[in-house]
């Protein structure tokens, strides 16, 4: 197997450390104060600093992030794969739409986000880990329709993407979701089986001074509350 490319799968279990602000971090600014203060100060990063890597304690932070991540049934129907193999990240980026190319050889780590794609493994990962009344759940209502299963399949892994999000952003973090990549692509770059596919991926890393996107240059663009947000009291 390629080397430096960590694969997560969730079965694992992976101790709980708490671990300290890295020199990268720092370096780049003080972590967010609150949720909201994340919420108003995360972007979306254009350009990374190749210089500054994640370290690999924070990796190992996030990886459990992602392990915890929650979903329907506790159905866990993903796998994540850690990317910071450069000659991988480069095959990457050769598969990725124009604009999201040199974020992919940029930037520290990609995180890859991918769901079951044989849904008879899936069936017997649940059995092995979910009692039988919440199974039924999926036999009842999913597996009848494979459209629904595979959709439903696809909205757990984007719950892990904004549970990652979130996590990196508190981390003091940059990163970047990507669909715009070719996930087929993906697959056969990271040759790890036909049980599971890509969706989409996420670059991490520290942003370079001069992006442009940064919400000290381009101030964060946003609906007004009440027109996303209702209230029924």
């Amino acid at each position: 197997m390629m080397k430096k490319i960590s694969l997560l799968f969730l079965t694992a279990a992976i101790g709980v450390t708490t671990y300290a602000q890295t020199p990268a971090q720092s370096a780049t600014a003080e972590r967010p104060a609150s949720f909201l203060d994340m919420a108003q100060t995360r972007y979306t990063t254009k350009v990374y600093d190749p210089t500054k890597k994640v370290s690999d304690e924070q990796i190992a932070q996030l990886a459990e992030i992602l392990r915890l991540t929650p979903s329907s049934i506790n159905s866990q129907p993903w796998q994540f794969v850690i990317v910071s193999d450069e000659a991988t990240k480069n095959r990457l980026a050769e598969v990725s739409t124009g604009s999201n190319r040199p974020r992919v050889q940029q930037a520290s780590h990609i995180v890859v986000f991918r769901g079951f794609k044989n849904l008879e493994a899936l069936e017997q990962q649940m059995k092995e880990h979910l009692p039988a009344p919440t199974l039924g759940y999926y036999t009842n209502t999913m597996k009848p329709d494979e459209a629904k299963t595979r959709a439903w399949i696809a909205n757990q892994v984007y719950i892990a993407l904004g549970f990652f999000l979130a996590a990196v952003g508190d981390m003091n973090i940059d990163s970047t979701p990507m669909e715009g990549i070719f996930p087929a692509e993906y697959d056969k770059v990271l040759n790890m089986g036909d049980d599971y596919q890509t969706y989409f991926a996420v670059a991490i890393g520290y942003r370079d001074p001069v992006d442009g996107n940064q919400p000290t240059k381009r101030p964060k663009s946003r609906l007004p509350q009440d027109a996303v947000v209702k209230f029924i009291k």
